[in-house]
């Protein structure tokens, strides 16, 4: 009988491909003993919000998947976005790297965005001791790309112990800069074709995570299923060719320092122009296929997860969108669960690309005026409303 690694242990999980497979607790398996989560926010995202500054905050989110994933050497690790924030699962013998990113990317996030990322190490074990559990999926996206799904509370309670101030990490020395490689925000808003797009957020009520709350899912997902593709918000061709000028400036501020950001732009411009001959001419460079290349964006993209609760960003028609706002509704009134949502006309793409010859590219999506971030805010009962994102 062989021994699996801690490396190994997310590469085992069994896949599942149909996303009703979320709500399904045999899919999951609880992270190895010894295991830690590193994760981060922003502090005081609603202000960015409100200025204009989403897509910073979703740029200052990713960067943490980004900086992370380098710095253990881009392993197959569990993580989720979450707009204004991200998760990743480590085994603990992996935390003095996970740290070190973490306070470096909170010195750049502050530097270089001028916002400010509040970081953490919380062990699994202490979730435990809680009576809790983290316990991870993994769901296939694309036949290239897989997500980890996370259930148990304990990723929840980590979150809250962090915002409370707990398990924090010690600040990095100004200047410090994380490795970034990979990271990209370069596709401009992608507007929606079925109706708007909608980021929803709903998690179990009190003592309620039982069946109630997966047939709640279930019913959400059932909906969503009725349009093309499961309402997803990035067309199966892939983004329209529009770059964004913001975006392209803090791709050159993430992944390259202050006196080489003019010749990183440059190198960005002239990949986008290849990428955009290759395209309408249908000729390969190499292994890269232009073509090929835009519709795995939109494959690969995570517009749909569940980390102790479901969150989705998708293109939904209003007649459909009354419907999940029905059953939503009802679960919340009968304690089933708490829910915010929040409508807007487009969605945001922020980028994970280590090279482009490799289709395992990932793709972080959420809503262009708020997202994740309002809908949030709506299930605590803050009012935070819609803005113009700054593209």
């Amino acid at each position: 009988m062989t021994t699996e690694t801690d490396e190994e242990f997310f590469a085992n999980v069994p896949l599942f491909s149909a996303f009703e497979g979320v709500t399904d607790a045999d899919n999951y398996r609880p992270l190895p003993e010894g295991w830690v989560l590193a994760l981060a926010d922003i502090v005081g995202s609603t202000q960015a919000i409100a200025g204009g500054r989403y897509k910073d905050v979703n740029m200052a989110g990713a960067s943490v998947i980004s900086a992370v994933l380098n710095a253990v050497g881009k392993g197959d690790y569990p993580f989720v976005f979450g707009g204004d924030g991200a998760l990743i699962a480590l085994p603990g013998s992996l935390e003095k790297a996970a740290r070190d990113a973490l306070a470096a990317v909170q010195v750049w996030v502050e530097e270089d965005l001028g916002l400010m990322l509040r970081i953490a190490i919380v062990p699994v074990a202490d979730t435990r001791a809680e009576g809790l559990d983290v316990r991870v999926a993994r769901y296939s996206a694309s036949p290239h790309v897989t997500y980890a799904m996370f259930w148990g509370g304990g990723t929840s309670w980590a979150e809250r112990q962090m915002k409370l101030g707990r398990y924090g990490i010690e600040r990095a020395a100004p200047g410090t800069r994380p490795d970034l490689t990979g990271l990209s925000c370069r596709w401009s808003p992608i507007e929606a074709e079925n109706g708007e797009i909608v980021s929803i957020i709903a998690v179990p009520g009190e003592g309620r995570p039982g069946e109630e709350f997966r047939d709640l899912v279930n019913g959400i997902v059932a909906i969503t299923a009725e349009q093309n593709r499961g309402s997803h918000p990035v067309p199966a061709e892939g983004p329209k060719f529009a770059f964004s000028l913001k975006g392209i400036n803090r791709e050159a501020k993430a992944t390259a320092p202050a006196g080489k950001r003019l010749r990183q732009k440059l190198i960005i411009f002239l990949q986008l122009g290849i990428i955009l001959a290759c395209y309408r001419l249908g000729l390969p460079l190499g292994r890269f296929d232009a073509r090929r290349y835009k519709r795995d964006v939109a494959g690969n993209s995570d517009f749909r997860k569940f980390d102790d609760g479901l969150k989705m960003t998708v293109d939904v028609d209003a007649a459909r969108l009354k419907r999940i706002e029905t059953l939503l509704e009802e679960a919340r009134a009968r304690g089933i669960a708490r829910y915010g949502l929040h409508r807007q006309s487009s969605a945001l793409m922020t980028c994970f690309v280590p090279t482009p010859i490799s289709r395992d590219h990932m793709h972080f999506i959420d809503g262009a005026s708020g997202g994740y971030a309002v809908a949030a805010s709506r299930m605590t009962g803050k009012s935070l409303s819609a803005v113009s994102v700054m593209p």
